[in-house]
């Protein structure tokens, strides 16, 4: 069937992947049952129910390790995937294998605009399309998991295609204007990022893990408490962030979760076991909207992180946006109870630990104090004057990363420190921080734990992929290199002699990039589970044909155990 006339609306999206479990995730142009077929198997799933919309979970069980299956799609036992027309191979399940060595890819920020040649001038390519037909074609190798770390949609960007949609059912001159303004508006610019044929095809091979940021909401969503009540104060941001959430949980969440922890879910729990339901007699439309306003209210009530098995790897994806405390005497990234549970999440145990945050949890040097400086000064004992012109830059320029909570990155590295040690059980070879968000790449790595850093093990490196497709203005590029390298010691005397920022206990240092192209990048572990591999890849254009797989940079990371700082990562620039 081709896609004009399918009731399969979007996806499928291949979600969860373990050894013997995976999970496919539909939307339907109406009520019905949707079937998973591998040979002769099937399992079904019926639809639930969203603002009028209509979604399927399908869990798909009893598989092997190490296998790759062929799947097809019906909905009402009508053929729906693959498209009769598809140019692409069939859609497969690989699961994973507990010793074969991680290949995870990973990045951020993907504006969803057409590929042709004036969005190419103005957006550059897309760099998860160029892997997608790289893949297509036979000349990339497949990874095990896609990890997409934030801005998956532009809520406050909207695209040409999209504004049509919102012209097409209200008045744009009212607020919030050309902005996202509630669910029907996030559903269709969901439609549009993940319905390009080759998007769509790499979405239904590559078991993808999701976790939202700002945009996905709204700029500098959650900076500060200033920025937080600026918000409430308006009369339609409410609508929108219990929109945004409720579609997040539906488009993103819910695939994130692997199926035994997803039956803990509360909502979840409403939808059941779809094997027998009536399709659509759920609808969990009102049970969403009072989760997300309750969340907004009180984060602690639920959590968006979760972790994902890799084999001799472990994935923990935070939630660097929605739980931040911001109370102006009291700011972390992290809520108590998200810390609790970050806490448990973080053992050993295993070769190479992964935690994925939107935001960069080590930001070049000079930027952490530039943003650490920026927290003090917005203290409720500094002057008005200097906390009200701190607040105005601090939301233009977004000094908002983990540097500018200065409590819970600390805390943070002080559980890390621990599991490097091996007081969690054995120390991972590598504890690597992946993030995005600041549309740039680079490597970090603590090269200086200082006097509690003794007797660790692991080495603690910082990848950073952004943006997939949204590249920073050249202008800028030119001054982020700069103050890359210029701030670091005039913003370190600042922070100790005028701001009262206590200098950290651990050095780190930029130690690969920066880099500014559109990237996919891979962390790779090595074939004996011992070393790290970390590649960015950009698309090039070539006349007359689909746009070009090209590394950026390769950096690897020899992860035997060892003194920290003892040895850098070593860059190869790719050809």
């Amino acid at each position: 069937m081709s896609a004009h006339n399918s009731p399969l609306l979007l996806g499928p999206l291949l979600r969860f992947v373990g050894e013997h479990k995976a999970t496919i995730w539909v939307e339907t142009t109406h009520a019905a049952r949707v079937e998973v077929h591998i040979g002769e198997r099937s399992w079904s799933a019926a639809t639930f129910v969203v603002e009028d919309h209509h979604y399927a979970l399908v869990m798909v069980t009893d598989l092997e390790p190490g296998q790759e299956y062929e799947y097809r799609v019906t909905v009402d036992a009508e053929p729906v995937w693959p498209l009769a027309d598809s140019p692409f191979p069939p859609s497969t399940i690989a699961t994973l294998q507990h010793h074969r060595p991680t290949r995870l890819a990973f990045g951020s920020c993907r504006t969803s605009v057409p590929h042709d040649e004036e969005y190419h001038r103005s957006h550059g390519v897309d760099a998860l399309r160029t892997v997608a037909l790289a893949l297509a074609k036979g000349e990339a190798t497949r990874p095990d998991a896609l990890a997409l770390l934030g801005d998956q949609v532009y809520a406050d960007e909207t695209s040409p295609a999209m504004l049509d949609f919102i012209s097409s059912r209200r008045d744009i001159s009212q607020a919030p204007y050309e902005e996202i303004k509630d669910y029907a508006e996030y559903a269709h610019l969901y439609r549009l990022a993940w319905s390009e044929p080759a998007i769509r095809w790499v979405l239904s091979i590559l078991p993808s893990a999701m976790i939202f940021d700002d945009h996905d909401i709204r700029d500098d969503w959650n900076t500060s408490w200033s920025w937080h009540q600026q918000m409430n104060r308006t009369s339609w941001w409410h609508e929108r962030l219990v929109a945004g959430l409720a579609s997040y949980w539906v488009y993103q969440h819910i695939g994130n979760l692997a199926p035994e922890e997803l039956a803990k879910d509360e909502v979840w729990r409403l939808v059941g076991d779809r094997t027998d339901a009536v399709p659509g007699d759920v609808d969990i439309t009102e049970e969403l909207r009072l989760l997300a306003a309750r969340v907004d209210d009180d984060p602690m009530t639920y959590r968006w992180s979760y972790t994902r098995a890799l084999g001799d790897s472990r994935l923990i994806v935070l939630d660097s946006r929605a739980a931040r405390v911001l109370e102006p005497d009291r700011r972390s990234m992290l809520d108590d109870d998200e810390l609790a549970w970050f806490d448990q999440q973080l053992t050993g145990g295993v070769e190479h630990l992964f935690i994925g945050t939107s935001v960069p949890y080590l930001l070049p040097p000079g930027l952490h104090d530039t943003e650490a400086i920026s927290e003090s000064l917005a203290r409720p004992d500094r002057s008005v004057l200097v906390r009200r012109t701190t607040e105005a830059v601090r939301q233009v320029v977004d000094l908002e990363h983990w540097a500018a909570f200065q409590s819970g990155f600390q805390e943070v590295f002080d559980l890390v420190l621990s599991v490097a040690k091996g007081e969690r059980g054995p120390a991972p070879r590598t504890i690597t921080f992946l993030s995005g968000d600041v549309h740039h790449s680079y490597i970090a790595e603590v090269v200086d734990p200082g006097a509690e850093g003794e007797g660790v093990r692991s080495r603690i490196i910082q990848a950073v992929c952004s943006p997939i497709r949204n590249p920073m203005p050249r202008g800028v590029r030119m001054l982020m290199s700069q103050m890359a390298k210029s701030l670091v010691r005039p913003m370190r005397w600042l922070a100790r002699r005028t701001s009262g920022v206590e200098a950290p206990p651990h050095r780190w240092e930029l130690t690969a990039g920066p880099w500014f192209d559109n990237n996919l990048a891979l962390a790779e572990v090595d074939d004996d589970g011992q070393g790290l591999q970390l590649s960015w890849f950009t698309g090039d254009l070539v006349e007359g044909r689909d746009p070009v797989l090209r590394m950026v940079s390769c950096v690897r990371v020899d992860g035997a155990a060892r003194p920290v700082g003892s040895r850098h990562p070593q860059e190869t620039a790719g050809g």
